[in-house]
């Protein structure tokens, strides 16, 4: 029997094999990132959307999820990308926040959300000091963090320390216990001169496992998760857009070296000190309390 094969069938055929391959081979892929997504997710604290009352309005708010973090946006684009200058008025905790946490600690975590939009929000936008006028003005809120436990941290430092001593090759990366996890909750918006709110954000994240290091004190996870929600408020005032559900950007040269705590690029930000840099690199390896390398200055938030 002949068997004649038609062009446009040979070209569909053809296709379909190739779609089946392409679907084939990046499988394993879509199953690696949902494993790591599984994974993170697994061994990570809840956070509560708290709302705080400190935003000029909660009406126009609407989800947008992050891998880790929880959050409900809003931003007027044109607005916002209008704007050439920011001020930063000093970040404050809620009565409720945390009653388990030190004045101290309170003043370190949130000396550490302003000093981290302070960095993020220099790369479009000139930062002036709190008593001058500006295009927009950025305010946070605590509303929510939950303590860590120290014993706990204490103790999955030891267990991640133990395969780096017992053996004499590379170490194996141990996971952190997955409890005693503390978490965050923050509210911020930028206003414009009349009071109208720009850009708001409601944002929760918890403590995970794998990407939070174990630190003796019950504000480590709260601090270590500061410079994380001021990463996103930042992107959604510099960009205008909700900074969730996209790819990671290589960060600018100022950035890089203000987190490691060299001068920041407008003077304004020296009010809320440096990043304890390599030293708080090491001390948080080490599991060392992050009020050992980092001091807030005084005339920071309260």
């Amino acid at each position: 029997m002949k068997v004649e094969f038609l062009p446009g069938a040979a070209a569909d055929a053809q296709g379909t094999d190739q779609v089946r391959l392409d679907r084939r081979y990046n499988r394993p892929s879509s199953f690696a990132g949902a494993a790591v997504a599984v994974a993170l997710l697994s061994g990570c604290a809840s956070a509560p959307m708290t709302k705080g009352g400190s935003l000029a309005s909660y009406d126009k708010l609407t989800p947008s999820d992050g891998l880790l973090a929880k959050s409900l946006v809003h931003v007027n684009k044109d607005d916002v990308l209008a704007a050439k200058t920011v001020r930063i008025m000093p970040t404050s905790f809620s009565q409720s926040a945390s009653p388990t946490l030190s004045q101290e600690q309170r003043h370190l975590v949130a000396n550490a959300i302003d000093r981290s939009l302070c960095i993020g929000l220099s790369d479009r936008l000139e930062v002036v000091a709190p008593d001058q006028p500006a295009d927009l003005t950025v305010h946070a809120l605590v509303t929510q963090a939950a303590p860590t436990d120290e014993v706990a941290a204490g103790a999955s430092k030891v267990i991640g320390f133990l395969p780096t001593a017992l053996s004499a090759n590379v170490p194996v990366p141990i996971p952190r216990l997955p409890i005693g996890l503390g978490s965050l909750t923050v509210e911020a918006e930028a206003r414009d001169p009349t009071s109208r709110q720009q850009a708001a954000m409601v944002w929760a994240r918890g403590a995970n496992s794998f990407t939070n290091s174990p630190r003796v004190s019950s504000a480590a996870d709260a601090y270590d998760l500061a410079s994380s929600f001021s990463d996103d408020f930042s992107k959604l005032v510099v960009t205008g857009a909700t900074p969730f559900g996209k790819p990671p950007e290589l960060p600018s040269f100022d950035k890089i070296g203000a987190t490691l705590g060299g001068k920041p690029k407008y003077a304004a930000c020296e009010v809320f000190g440096r990043n304890p840099g390599l030293i708080g690199m090491a001390a948080g390896k080490l599991g060392l309390p992050p009020e050992w390398s980092d001091k807030a200055p005084a005339t920071a938030s309260q």
